[in-house]
């Protein structure tokens, strides 16, 4: 085989050329989210974003829920509940389908770096915090590394159930978006970080259930998930408890 030769079907598509693309992104997100947007913004005052915010949450809801809904259509789910985690030789369509799917889901964590633009943009530094940074980040650069070395299909089962807790967190923070008014309707906002713990758990036990049940799918991809989901179940339940902690303190 040619050292030349891609690694996978989606080499040819947006992105997936070569790291330098996806890299040059994720860097300089870095530097704006860290340096130059507070540097910019400093001494500006923290921008409107009241229209943009609207339909920035709607179309992100709505592009999880196509990933999502793409997913189930697609069979890729239950195909794996149906067979465990010992699939059969698949089709070149089952496995178009997995990276096709898979490079969707890549294209919505690169427009969630948005969140912490808009962050810095209107000034709300506190939520530019190590663990939203690090969040948004590794999504990509994971995400990319998957779709682009190691195309396993537990990374669509992950991406399924983060495509649609991500639905319900972009429809809540639309509704936030509508202005005071609205807050009313919001009553479940304290349940928005056990939903995100939840869905980290439930990826957890998954992957490790791939490792402990010796499945028949790449041990690698399974181990790297669960680092990094380990690391995010342990900054996010760390954010949970200085937030309840300090919620209490002032009741």
């Amino acid at each position: 085989m040619s050292k030349s030769k891609p690694h996978t079907m989606a080499d040819t598509w947006f992105l997936m050329g070569s790291p330098a693309p996806i890299l040059c992104i994720v860097a300089s997100y870095l530097y704006f989210v860290l340096k130059l947007g507070p540097k910019l913004m400093a001494s500006r005052k923290p921008l409107n974003m009241k229209p943009f915010l609207l339909a920035y949450n709607f179309s992100i809801a709505v592009l999880s829920l196509y990933v999502a809904v793409m997913i189930a259509a697609g069979g890729l789910v239950s195909h794996l509940i149906v067979e465990g985690c010992n699939p059969k030789q698949r089709s070149s369509e089952h496995t178009y389908k997995v990276h096709l799917c898979s490079w969707w889901y890549l294209m919505s964590k690169v427009v969630e770096l948005t969140d912490t633009v808009v962050f810095v943009l209107r000034k709300k530094e506190r939520q530019v915090s190590f663990l939203h940074v690090y969040h948004h980040a590794s999504q990509v650069l994971f995400t990319w590394a998957y779709l682009k070395y190691l195309p396993g299909e537990q990374g669509i089962v992950v991406g399924f159930i983060n495509s649609a807790i991500h639905v319900v967190m972009y429809f809540y923070y639309m509704v936030a978006a509508m202005g005071p008014k609205y807050q009313k309707y919001l009553w479940w906002k304290k349940y928005m970080t056990w939903i995100q713990l939840g869905q980290f758990v439930l990826i957890l036990g998954y992957l490790i259930f791939t490792l402990a049940s010796d499945c028949h799918l790449p041990r690698q991809l399974s181990i790297l998930f669960s680092i990094n989901t380990c690391i995010l179940l342990g900054l996010f339940t760390n954010f949970y408890l200085q937030t309840y902690k300090k919620r209490k303190e002032l009741d």
